[in-house]
């Protein structure tokens, strides 16, 4: 079996501490099994910064372009505020350069952990979705841009293809869960999301088992609120997906819990928490590793097709949050490595 290459870029801040816990987990759960990979790790973001005068290195580009996965963790904080280039910018280039187009991010209830959330229990029973958002179009790209003393323009721009590869990645997710996809626009203003509408009825030709339904963005907005559990698989612009997965990470209570991924057409998807570096909690060793291990959890699953150990990880950290073994953002006393260690235990159990 061909070794996987997995190119490592550990962040700023907790960024270290969270990616080592991820790392330890994944060599338990891979060990006395088939699974082989080696961790190249490149520097990225503030650590960058430091060491090479900028966020995105040219090597570390090469390197990412020549793995399998890439292991993402928070980035940036106070150290590089007034940084010519700040670390935040390596993001947008390092999606440009790997082409990731669409961005996958989970948002799924644990029972356990549903006292945390700001939203009633019995509301967000059930919610188990995911919103597939365009990465690297829309009104965050488009031209004309500009910024004047009495006037600002941004522009919205979307072609058929760009909507048709985000469209086919969100189509394909759902025919492994419920088959139900909600495209979430603005169509009764925007050109851009009428053309949205009309590429998403085609592509729903191709998916015949797929129900498809559309929600505007700010009724998607109430809904998510009131009726989360409605949603399997959502489809939107970048701007709305951009509002919108942050609004749906509320729902599980804790920030700390939740994986994200990146993915194109080709090359490999990077994973990556949601959270930021945290600065205000970086070496004290209480920050929550769950979301960079659930991370590691999708890449197993996503890139690699091992749904065998992602299952065992899955199944590792609810067993941990079950026992309370957990940080204090979700109630706890742990450390990380006491989190860390649970879950490593559970594996072998």
């Amino acid at each position: 079996m061909q070794i996987k290459k997995i190119a490592v870029l550990q962040g700023d801040y907790i960024g270290p501490e969270i990616m080592n816990s991820g790392l330890e987990v994944l060599e338990a759960v891979s060990q006395e099994t088939n699974f082989e990979y080696q961790i190249h790790k490149y520097p990225f973001g503030g650590e960058a910064i430091d060491c090479c005068g900028e966020p995105l290195p040219q090597s570390t580009t090469e390197g990412c372009k020549k793995s399998d996965a890439v292991l993402l963790s928070a980035i940036g904080g106070p150290k590089w505020d007034k940084a010519k280039i700040r670390p935040e910018a390596g993001l947008l280039a390092i999606r440009n350069e790997l082409g990731l187009f669409a961005n996958i991010r989970p948002t799924k209830v644990n029972p356990i952990l549903a006292r945390k959330s700001p939203v009633k229990p019995e509301v967000i029973q059930d919610t188990d979705f995911v919103i597939v958002r365009e990465l690297t179009s829309g009104i965050y790209f488009g031209t004309p841009r500009k910024q004047e003393k009495y006037e600002a323009i941004d522009t919205s721009r979307y072609t058929v293809e760009e909507i048709e590869r985000i469209m086919h990645i969100g189509f394909e997710m759902s025919m492994h869960r419920k088959k139900h996809v909600t495209i979430v626009d603005k169509a009764n203003v925007l050109a851009t999301s009428k053309l949205w509408r009309k590429v998403a009825q085609k592509m729903n030709n191709d998916y015949p088992e797929v129900v498809v339904d559309y929600c505007y963005v700010d009724a998607a907005a109430m809904k998510i609120i009131t009726q989360p559990s409605f949603f399997d698989v959502v489809i939107t612009a970048n701007l709305f997906g951009d509002i919108l997965s942050d609004e749906a990470s509320v729902l599980t209570g804790s920030l700390g819990t939740i994986p994200s991924m990146s993915t194109g057409v080709t090359g490999p998807s990077l994973y990556e928490p949601i959270h930021g570096s945290a600065p205000d909690i970086a070496g004290r060793g209480i920050a929550d590793p769950i979301s960079m291990i659930q991370s590691i959890e999708m890449m197993l699953r996503e890139s690699f097709g091992e749904y065998e150990l992602a299952d065992r990880i899955t199944n590792a950290v609810e067993q941990a949050i079950t026992k309370g073994i957990v940080t204090p953002d979700l109630g706890g006393t742990a450390t990380t490595k006491e989190v860390t260690t649970q879950i490593i235990e559970n594996l072998r159990g």
